[in-house]
């Protein structure tokens, strides 16, 4: 080949192969909802912008219990019990994803790294399956173990149904559904489930064999 020739290089790329995945997700023990509040976003920024502190406002539970739930329907500036009755409300897909990647220190033979980059939850939302939340308060510990009380929604019966992308060249089907049933028991989802010593948010996938 005569020098400073400019003949085209040809690139072969391996195909992926990506596929689609449906998953239903059955609750096997109460989903706990705790999305940031407007409040608590308002203080870190200020905190941040390092903005004067202003004296705490009084606690509102009915509105520390709608402000902790992800709102799909859109949500009312006063929400009433009406709208909770009449809204539908979800988790972030991530989470969803977050607690099957970590559930691959469960699974012999995946990893988290593999396995991150494997599959998607698709969707910025995904919907609860459920009846209306309800208002619990619990008794936590902030800071220096200073006591509070919170005010957050609960899904007693819940579902959840996910679509899912994946590259089959890296991880199964089988596989994929695997790791989300394992990760409703080792990790769940929302407040206080197993990745963080609880036992709430707990759930694993429908199936036609074990729903019989």
């Amino acid at each position: 080949m005569a020098k400073g020739s400019t003949a085209a290089v040809v690139i072969e790329l391996p195909r992926i192969d990506v596929r689609m995945l449906q998953i239903k997700l059955i609750g096997d023990s109460p989903l706990i909802s705790h999305a940031w509040s407007d409040k608590a976003k308002k203080e870190m920024l200020d905190k941040q912008m390092k903005k004067a502190k202003t004296a705490k406002a009084a606690k509102d539970p009915w509105k520390d219990f709608c402000e902790s739930l992800y709102w799909i329907t859109p949500k009312p500036e006063n929400p009433a019990q009406d709208d909770i009755d009449a809204a539908t409300f979800g988790m972030p897909a991530v989470c969803f994803k977050s607690a099957a990647v970590d559930a691959c220190s469960s699974v012999d033979g995946i990893t988290k790294v593999q396995a991150r980059g494997a599959f998607h939850v698709i969707g910025e939302m995904v919907p609860i399956i459920a009846g209306p939340p309800v208002m619990r308060e619990d008794m936590v510990r902030v800071g220096m173990g200073t006591a509070d009380i919170r005010y957050r929604g609960e899904f007693k019966e819940w579902a959840a149904e996910l679509t899912v992308r994946f590259n089959a060249n890296v991880l199964s089907a089988e596989q994929i559904v695997h790791i989300f049933n394992v990760s409703g028991f080792a990790c769940g989802l929302g407040e206080w489930r197993p990745q963080r010593d609880g036992s709430h948010g707990m759930y694993h996938v429908h199936t036609s064999e074990n729903e019989r």
